[in-house]
């Protein structure tokens, strides 16, 4: 297992003739400690792709280092990164038993015998894969043959880190959970280095401690699960992550004090004075009725069984707000407020960090 960092790392696939180059990653400096489970998460055309081969060595960075443990290795061939790489699509030799699938990374690496078969067959017992070992792989389903994907990247003990790129894409819905769990159960038991990359939420902050948001080639915030909810550091982050996403409304500054939807929201403080385009974000989650709140219009409600979700309107501006079950919905004189302590002010999309609001 290896500390990964990424310093001053740049890239850019080459322009076609007569055209600027187009940046696919920007200025990123990140660090990937040893022993942590992360989630590289962001939408298509982000960068996260190109990010993680970087790291094993598939591309050589434009600008930038690589370094992993103090040693600089953005020269070295992915072959001696120690790196393991579970794919979108399984890998698998179908014409190979499920053991000879799991055996061939450790045989490849001239592993003595005697040691191959318990360590073929622990990791099998941790992947379910035990009552299979004897089949071939062409015989199993799709969740199966990405299990041995998994495998072979469990199985090998000198690993600095495993990296699954999208790697439940192909997997049915149903069984999607299944090994979301298995994955994280797994990095408890082996402690290594794990990068999931996805563009789904949901895998990403089920399986990581930390997740990396990236978006237009930056990583505009690296937290965990509870800080991306809570403290968005950008309106992205607060789109992508959540549903309903994060309200983004439109704010001014008159005065010194931050004006949103024709009302004083100056418990966030004077941090919004400065130039450049402010915002006011706010979850559904913590926009409520209220009766000494913002005047609102209902648009419509959507019962989703445990909580409904209100579509509402003020100033010219809509907004979604999230109503637990058994809270009744005004039916005349709607007002809402919104929690000052998760209500969150943005310039030119980036959180304003002010003192008076607690940073």
């Amino acid at each position: 297992m290896a500390r990964i960092e990424l310093k001053g790392i740049r890239h850019c696939y080459p322009a076609r003739r007569g055209e600027d180059p187009v940046w696919a990653l920007e200025q990123l400096d990140q660090v990937w400690e040893d022993g942590g489970a992360y989630a590289l998460l962001g939408p298509s055309g982000c960068g996260k792709t190109t990010l993680l081969n970087i790291i094993s060595g598939l591309l050589t960075p434009t600008e930038g280092r690589v370094v992993f443990d103090d040693q600089d290795v953005t020269e070295v061939e992915t072959t001696a990164r120690q790196i393991a790489q579970v794919f979108q699509f399984p890998v698998v030799y179908d014409t190979m038993t499920v053991f000879d699938n799991l055996a061939f990374p450790l045989r490849n690496r001239g592993v003595p015998a005697a040691e191959i078969r318990p360590r073929v067959e622990e990791i099998a017992a941790m992947l379910d894969l035990t009552d299979t070992l004897g089949r071939r792989a062409a015989g199993l389903t799709a969740d199966g043959k990405q299990k041995i994907s998994l495998g072979r990247g469990l199985v090998r003990s000198d690993v600095n880190v495993i990296m699954f790129d999208e790697p439940l894409t192909v997997i049915d819905p149903h069984l999607k959970w299944q090994l979301r769990s298995k994955l994280k159960q797994l990095h408890q038991q082996v402690g290594t280095t794990m990068i999931y990359v996805t563009h789904d939420q949901t895998e990403a902050l089920t399986f990581a401690d930390r997740v990396v948001v990236m978006f237009e080639g930056k990583v505009v915030q690296v937290g965990t699960p509870v800080e991306l909810f809570e403290r968005p550091q950008h309106t992205f982050v607060g789109h992508f992550i959540g549903s309903p996403g994060m309200n983004v409304l439109p704010a001014r500054e008159d005065g010194g004090r931050l004006v949103c939807l024709d009302h004083d929201l100056d418990a966030l403080g004077s941090g919004a004075t400065g130039s450049g385009t402010l915002e006011v974000g706010v979850r559904p989650e913590f926009v409520r009725f209220a009766p000494d709140g913002i005047p609102v219009r209902i648009n419509k409600v959507d019962d989703l069984g445990r909580y409904q979700v209100a579509d509402v309107e003020a100033a010219g501006q809509r907004l979604r707000m999230i109503v637990p079950e058994g809270e009744t919905i005004p039916s005349e004189d709607e007002r809402v407020r919104f929690d000052p302590a998760h209500t969150h002010c943005y310039r030119d999309g980036w959180r304003v960090q002010s003192a008076e609001a607690g940073a």
